[in-house]
């Protein structure tokens, strides 16, 4: 009798626990379930970019130039997109109809950033289940829903917009900055500045203000959704270049170095100014366009707030590289590389945190963190950093353009999004190219009145040529679609991207040829796009002719006698530089390798040794008086500091 009350207990208990968990073993299964379309959408993504990589050697190999790796990845990612959304899947996605409460402040406008969807205590639906007690459960918003009945696959096989600004975007904007001082580069630093920041905003007003008329001629429906802002936010987006194709054929093919510095260095940075005056825009539709209408007041506020914001974030990348460089040059964190390079990793990524935390723009400051890691820190790491972190932002540089790429395929056909509109796509391609041309002629005309030698015209036809769209477009439109207009905008920008890409870069070898620009120019490092060689021979000219900036020959000066004898080990020393009165100051910013190497040991490693002051044309026009008027010979003996004569 009593074997029989315990194993009817332990019965009971038993049936009451696995009742108990029926619910855990669902929410497992269905956990289950996601782990495994996560781990299916990261594999297409991986096999697409091993697809890439292996088309890309056979490419080479056979020597095909008229397609590139990423128009590659575009055209692979459009037909595994394709094949997502046409297969069909059986997982499909449960829901459940809400509806607001009468007298709720929410509205289309503005949507809860989260609904919390509340079960009651109620009696088991089933006779002999436990009674289910009170759930409350949280619902992250994630935009409007186009299709109801889409399946789990097409919406995992998209991503976070904030995945691209957070994690893809910084390594291929660091990776520019990494590579981006040569000499050639602030030789044409006058034409880059302009096309990269009077262009870019130039051809933003114009591809706003002609699609806005372009749009009044539109259907009701769409001409509706558009503002004024709406399309000069538009124009923003799509104005900045992303001349990846054109850049890797200029290299094989050795193009002139003054060309290949102009479009490289635009490129690089029309990127930041362009999201900065995107911020702009938005901020004056936020802060002053409360009726529509044009306030002179908030359009000089837009205005501040581009050049503060600019200023401050460019500010914070420079400040992060510096710090990096005095902690490189006064510790010995050099004798642990491996610890020496992650150090200059975070902090290059920090320096895009802090400026996205200080509501600024990160990718204007990692940019320029990395334009002073390259110039700076670069000198002070070891041989193994160096070839580290060259190696690893390379890397990543090239896996994270050819994912964006890919994506951009791929979200052609399952991005629950885009809103095709076949006149706004026909009047963003014509808007998008007259906007290019206003950027390249009438500057390069200006340029040239007191530019020798001048820009030629196959050139400004090569500029013209070389404004492909890229990551940075994309980046920008995807990262709102919650109204018809920003959707349109997405799925236009992202056919000029595709287009561009595939049909201009394929057929950048042609116009070269067609416009009989010359190639096979010697060595010519400066395509290589990686500042850690300096081969080229000093001497009278350059490749161009061109004379260097007086900007440029200014600041190799103070560069030379101040910021690399501070952030690095470069010779003279401050000691050698400053006014007497700093000695003692110097004297404690001045390291013993500093008064021990040789004068030509930091041009032999300098990551940007063709930037130095002795070169042959900078010592006639600068004279370190300018700097530092009544500066005195304030050379000190070394003899009791190192235990030799120097």
């Amino acid at each position: 009798m009593n074997r029989n009350v315990v194993f009817t207990f332990f019965l009971f208990c038993f049936v009451t626990i696995c009742r108990g968990s029926g619910t855990d073993i669902a929410l497992d299964a269905k956990a289950t379930l996601l782990h495994r379309i996560d781990s299916l959408n990261l594999l297409i993504y991986t096999c697409l970019l091993t697809l890439t990589v292996l088309t890309i050697w056979v490419f080479k190999h056979r020597r095909v130039s008229w397609l590139h790796e990423t128009g590659l990845a575009v055209i692979y990612g459009l037909i595994v997109g394709a094949i997502i959304r046409y297969a069909g899947s059986t997982n499909h996605i449960t829901h459940i109809n809400v509806n607001p409460e009468p007298g709720t402040t929410y509205n289309l406008s503005v949507p809860p950033d989260m609904l919390r969807f509340h079960f009651p205590a109620s009696l088991p639906i089933t006779p002999g289940d436990s009674p289910i007690a009170n759930k409350t459960y949280a619902y992250s918003f994630r935009g409007e829903i186009v299709n109801v009945e889409q399946n789990e696959i097409d919406l995992k096989a998209t991503f976070d917009p904030e995945i691209f600004f957070n994690i893809i975007l910084p390594p291929i904007i660091f990776h520019a900055g990494y590579c981006l001082k040569r000499k050639y580069f602030f030789r044409n630093l006058g034409a880059i500045l302009t096309f990269a920041m009077v262009g870019t905003a130039l051809s933003a007003l114009v591809i706003g203000a002609l699609m806005y008329g372009c749009v009044q001629l539109m259907p009701a429906s769409l001409a509706s959704s558009f503002t004024f802002l709406d399309t000069l936010y538009f124009g923003a987006l799509i104005s900045p270049t992303d001349p990846l194709t054109v850049l890797a054929i200029f290299s094989q093919l050795k193009v002139d170095v003054n060309l290949y510095a102009m479009i490289f260095g635009e490129s690089v940075l029309n990127d930041a100014v362009a999201l900065v005056l995107s911020g702009a825009i938005q901020n004056y539709e936020t802060r002053y366009s409360h009726d529509g209408g044009f306030e002179i007041s908030g359009f000089l506020g837009a205005i501040g707030d581009f050049i503060g914001i600019f200023s401050l974030s460019l500010l914070v990348g420079a400040l992060m590289g510096c710090l990096t460089a005095l902690i490189s040059k006064f510790t010995h964190v050099r004798d642990w590389p491996l610890l020496e390079s992650a150090l200059f990793v975070l902090m290059s990524y920090a320096a895009f945190l802090i400026a996205e935390v200080c509501e600024l723009t990160g990718v204007v400051a990692v940019l320029f963190c990395g334009i002073c890691q390259a110039h700076y820190t670069y000198n002070n790491l070891s041989s193994d950093s160096r070839n580290r972190t060259k190696q690893l932002f390379e890397l990543l540089n090239f896996l994270a353009e050819n994912f964006i790429f890919t994506y951009i395929g791929v979200s052609m056909f399952t991005f629950p999004k885009h809103h095709f509109d076949p006149w706004f796509i026909i009047a963003g391609f014509i808007t998008s190219m007259l906007g290019r041309a206003v950027n390249i002629y009438p500057l390069s005309f200006l340029l040239n009145l007191g530019r020798k030698p001048p820009i030629p015209v196959n050139f400004q036809h090569m500029l013209f040529f070389s404004g492909l769209r890229g990551a940075m477009s994309f980046a920008l439109a995807i990262r709102n679609t919650v109204s018809e207009a920003r959707q349109a905008m997405l799925t236009t920008t992202s056919m000029i991207v595709i287009a561009t890409v595939v049909l201009q870069g394929g057929a950048a070898t042609h116009a070269l040829d067609y416009l009989r620009i010359p190639t096979g120019q010697g060595s010519n490092e400066e395509s290589e796009a990686l500042p850690y060689r300096d081969d080229t021979p000093r001497g009278g000219g350059d490749a161009g002719g061109g004379q260097k900036a007086r900007l440029a020959r200014v600041w190799g000066a103070l560069d030379s006698r101040l910021l690399k004898p501070l952030l690095t080990h470069a010779r003279p020393p401050l000691t050698e530089t400053l006014p007497a009165f700093m000695r003692p100051v110097a004297r404690l910013l001045t390291t013993t390798h500093q008064y021990t190497q040789g004068d030509n040991t930091l041009r032999r490693t300098d990551s940007d040794s063709d930037l130095c002051i002795d070169d042959p044309q900078i010592p006639s026009s600068i004279d370190p008086q300018q700097l530092w008027p009544g500066l005195v010979d304030t050379r000190i003996s070394v003899e009791g500091i190192t235990g030799s004569n120097i």
